[in-house]
């Protein structure tokens, strides 16, 4: 029935026939699904959400209401939403919440939430990640970094972590104080480890590391620890398609055991903890410290087999000196007699027994009848002495 112009309504009386209508014409509560574009918790422990739903061709907003959980059910369904999921009840999640429908005169349309079903917001968050590990597979690089081959020694690690966050100290610890003393250098490129910064921050953090990528060995990833909530964040395509074309070996230690993150899937190693991938550094460093003994063994045996093999020899050398002496001996007494019998033979007392005689002029033996003319004087050597004669013709 209208009103008319000479009694009109104030708001509070239209907003509360709305009220009445609203809380009659929705009088029961009612399961609806939606996604959280807002979540704010109160100090006075409400929690005040936003519920919002996005065509599916096109991701548009065509619906959104405010909607209300009240600190006595709020304290119930937080800890039992975390417990069932894994996840915080925050910002970006698919759920499925009972609700009753209020028209307040001052506040206006609001949902008043009364329950919830945690299966339906795991469903749809599997639901996202299998599509995302299948885009990955199609694309194929899903198993790009694990084809990477492993550096021996893995001691150049930059690490991608919160620098507040218990995990990185237990990492750095690990490493560090290792009982073999194995020295690792490491270096932190910040990153948020929780929330929907995550993606975008260790993204950053990677183009970082492959600024310098010659600088490095191995990235490794930790999570700072503590709850195992919020683990979607580790799902994002734009991540894993990062991390899994990373031109350097990723190690992954989100510190979660309840389910494996598209992340960990696409690391070259993923590791449990941050501690556990300390360990595994570790142990690739003891894996190689273990090979260089074998081979110094090796090596050393090797020397001594040789060394042994040379003194032997030298010994049997030394054995044969005296033979080898005599034998030398008696051969260059041999060649002394030779020598001396040729000598002898060619010694000029032997040549003038012959009967040959050489003649001089001036002391200097004649070779040539050009070498004298008449009036010389010369004096000729015959065995057993000599004499002197003048040169009177020549012919």
């Amino acid at each position: 029935m209208m009103n008319d112009i000479e009694n009109p309504l104030t708001l509070y009386s239209l907003n509360n026939i709305v009220r009445e209508a609203v809380s009659a014409a929705l009088p029961m509560r009612y399961w609806v699904t939606g996604e959280l574009s807002e979540v704010r918790e109160a100090v006075n422990g409400h929690c005040y959400i936003e519920l919002v739903q996005r065509d599916e061709a096109t991701g548009e907003l065509v619906a959104k209401a405010r909607g209300t959980i009240w600190a006595r059910i709020y304290s119930l369904l937080r800890p039992y939403f975390l417990e069932q999921t894994g996840h915080h009840f925050a910002q970006g999640l698919k759920v499925l919440l009972q609700v009753s429908v209020n028209f307040h005169e001052l506040y206006g349309y609001t949902l008043d939430v009364s329950d919830i079903e945690p299966a339906y917001t795991i469903g749809d968050m599997a639901r996202k990640r299998q599509l995302v590990i299948k885009r990955l597979t199609e694309e194929g690089v899903i198993g790009l970094n694990k084809e990477l081959q492993f550096p021996l020694l893995p001691q150049r690690v930059a690490v991608i972590s919160s620098s507040t966050a218990a995990g990185y100290g237990d990492f750095c610890d690990q490493l560090h104080k290792n009982s073999y003393g194995f020295v690792f250098y490491t270096k932190l490129f910040p990153a948020p480890m929780q929330g929907s910064a995550v993606e975008q921050g260790i993204i950053a953090a990677l183009d970082n590391i492959a600024r310098n990528l010659d600088f490095w060995d191995v990235v490794v990833i930790i999570r700072g620890g503590g709850a195992t909530s919020e683990l979607s964040c580790f799902d994002t395509y734009e991540l894993a398609n990062n991390c899994a074309q990373f031109p350097l070996p990723i190690i992954t230690g989100i510190g979660h055991r309840r389910d494996e993150s598209v992340l960990d899937i696409v690391a070259h190693t993923s590791a449990k903890t941050p501690t556990a991938a300390a360990e595994l550094l570790i142990h690739a460093m003891l894996a190689q410290a273990g090979w260089l003994a074998d081979v110094r063994q090796s090596v050393a045996g090797a020397v001594r087999g040789r060394l042994d093999s040379e003194k032997n020899r030298l010994q049997s050398l030394v054995q044969r000196i005296p033979v080898a002496t005599a034998l030398f001996m008696q051969s260059m007494h041999h060649k002394l007699d030779l020598w001396q019998k040729y000598i002898d033979a060619s010694s000029p007392e032997r040549i003038l027994a012959l009967g040959y005689s050489i003649t001089r002029l001036n002391g200097k033996a004649i070779r040539s009848v050009d070498d004298i003319k008449p009036g010389d004087e010369v004096i000729t050597t015959v065995s057993g002495g000599e004499f002197t004669s003048r040169i009177t013709d020549k012919k």
